[in-house]
């Protein structure tokens, strides 16, 4: 859960207050989702960390330090090269969305002042960090291309245009009766999703604290609202307004019995203090800070290790994949190079020597009219030696063709199998685990095994998971773990579900000879596909079939099997549900 358009505007008016003038000193990026700034103001060292994490995007001041990977990123160098010895001249948010522009000016050699923007997009898995100037992306910590998104590109050198939004009214700039006119039109709609709906920035939390805050049901219609009950929500909204207006914030988390978040914003939360405890702050920061606390693992540092050599392989093989297509391409036109020779070999006595281009009758042509053809022609060699090497390209590119159609085949299927181990990777949460990666990277060739004995760790276990009808659920989550639960653990009747043409887990149902229920059919494929390559995904397709049905190919690399008699089923992948089943099991 992230702040909403309202709730951000005030850290942003916290974070422009306290760094505005400030120096930007160092620039450190310590993953491939997040950035630290160290800033130097009136003698203060302070840290602006900025997220892109999909999971959980955020930009506040914090006291913490993270774990900087030996090489910097190409993008740590690039804001290195240009944020370094910067002076923040403003951080201001764009309308009420959840986006921050941070203006950073610098002085040229003649006097005159540039000023350069970080855009910091905290969307979701739509979040992204660019750097522009005079409109234009420098780069970003995600570049999106024509084959990511057809509506909006993100890419250097390309003009900077915002995210493509509803047309929406700021309540901080919208007279309130005229919001509340333009949230009637939709009838049949509940308040809380209409009140989401009119204004741009209102996330859930806010939309639900509105509502409570008029003495309305939650669930109530825009119909059935009359006179007095709009005069309730402009009132509470009117509460809302004029307490952020005054910059005296109540920065406020709200987390349940299980210490998990419910709700932040950077006004006091009265709808959620039933069974929750609620958590205030001085600063917006120090809240987001907090709940940064409560979300998710941190990774280990053998995990950044392993995690960036396989990054690395893969990388490579995508840049082979590339070079190996082009060959192929170029191998498909080598029935030209023979046709050139045959021609060329027909008209031997009557081409000229001394052109390097010549046009002569084209003997496959249907027509007799209108049959010439061009060949280029190498004026060092003979008529008959042109043919010759046109007969030679031909006989290499045709001996080429099977090749390289074998050699592509093995790099899409190789990094198909890299794309497993990081997946593998990023799910791992102990050293068992990282060891099962470490040695299987090892027997695969991508690792040397270390000189120095290790301490022995224990092996791994695949998760396990009993349902409410009180079946079990086996989830492997690396490649070794993903052979134990399908031919070790599984048996015939049982059934097998995994993510349809993406890496991901292996993941069985234990139902015997009971047909299982239609619940815990769709709780294993979520599983599936949250411990996959789609884990931030929706409409994920999750294949499932009898384990019988299921064959590992003689030779074949840990995990990779084949299967068929499946069926499909599609699920959105929830983290909250995942983590709950964990804790139960």
């Amino acid at each position: 859960m992230s702040l909403d358009g309202v709730s951000l505007s005030a850290l942003l008016a916290e974070l422009n207050t306290k760094l505005t003038g400030g120096r930007i000193d160092k620039v450190f990026q310590s993953d491939k989702y997040t950035l630290i700034l160290w800033i130097r103001q009136s003698n203060e060292n302070l840290r602006l960390l900025i997220s892109v994490n999909p999971k959980h995007p955020r930009i506040h001041l914090t006291e913490g330090t993270l774990e900087n990977p030996a090489t910097p990123p190409a993008f740590c160098m690039l804001l290195r090269k240009h944020l370094e010895g910067g002076r923040i001249a403003s951080i201001l948010q764009h309308s009420l969305d959840r986006i921050a522009l941070m203006s950073i000016d610098f002085r040229n050699e003649d006097g005159t002042i540039i000023t350069k923007c970080l855009i910091s997009e905290l969307m979701g898995k739509h979040s992204n960090i660019i750097l522009t100037q005079d409109q234009v992306i420098i780069d970003a910590i995600k570049r999106v291309g024509l084959s990511i998104s057809r509506t909006r590109q993100v890419l250097p050198r390309m003009e900077y245009t915002y995210p493509p939004g509803q047309m929406c009214l700021n309540f901080f700039e919208t007279p309130i009766p005229v919001f509340f006119n333009t949230l009637k039109t939709l009838q049949t709609t509940p308040v809380t999703k209409a009140i989401i709906q009119t204004g741009i920035g209102i996330g859930p939390i806010t939309a639900k604290e509105i509502v409570w805050r008029a003495g309305l049901p939650a669930d109530i219609l825009v119909e059935a609202l009359d006179n007095s009950d709009i005069i309730a929500l402009q009132e509470a909204t009117e509460s809302i307004i004029t307490h952020l207006n005054s910059k005296e914030i109540e920065p406020t988390v709200i987390v349940n019995a299980e210490n998990q978040l419910v709700g932040i914003a950077s006004f006091n939360l009265e709808h959620l203090i039933q069974k929750n405890t609620k958590h205030h702050f001085f600063t917006m920061s120090e809240a987001v800070e907090f709940i940064d606390s409560l979300s998710g693992k941190k990774k280990l540092p053998e995990q950044t290790i392993l995690f960036k050599i396989v990054t690395e392989e893969s990388n490579r093989l995508q840049r082979k994949k590339i070079i190996l297509t082009k060959e192929l391409s170029d191998a498909t036109s080598a029935d030209s190079f023979r046709k050139f020779a045959d021609i060329i070999m027909a008209n031997l006595y009557s081409i000229p020597e001394d052109q390097n281009m010549i046009s002569l009758p084209d003997l496959y042509h249907d027509s007799p009219e209108d049959n010439q053809i061009s060949i280029v022609i190498d004026t060092k060699l003979s008529p008959l030696e042109n043919a010759q090497s046109y007969y030679s390209k031909y006989n290499k590119l045709k001996r080429a063709q099977e090749l390289l159609k074998e050699q592509l085949f093995q790099c899409i299927h190789e990094t198909s199998y890299l794309d497993s181990i990081l997946v593998a990777l990023e799910h791992a949460t102990n050293s068992s685990e990282l060891a099962d990666i470490r040695e299987e990277l090892i027997n695969s060739g991508y690792l040397k095994k270390a000189g120095k004995r290790r301490m022995p760790i224990p092996a791994s276990k695949p998760l396990t998971i009993t349902t409410q009808d009180g079946l079990t659920i086996l989830v492997g989550k690396n490649n070794r773990q993903n052979d134990i639960v399908t031919f070790k653990q599984a048996q015939h009747n049982d059934i097998w579900f995994h993510t349809k043409d993406i890496p991901g887990s292996h993941v069985i149902l234990r139902s015997g000879s009971q047909t299982p229920s239609l619940q815990s059919i769709q709780l294993a494929a979520h599983l599936a596909a949250y411990y996959s390559k789609a884990s931030q995904s929706s409409n994920v397709p999750v294949d499932y079939t009898q384990r019988r049905y299921v064959k590992k190919p003689s030779g074949a690399k840990p995990g990779f099997v084949i299967y068929d008699h499946q069926s499909t089923i599609y699920v959105t992948p929830d983290e909250n549900l995942v983590n709950s089943v964990l804790k139960k099991s």
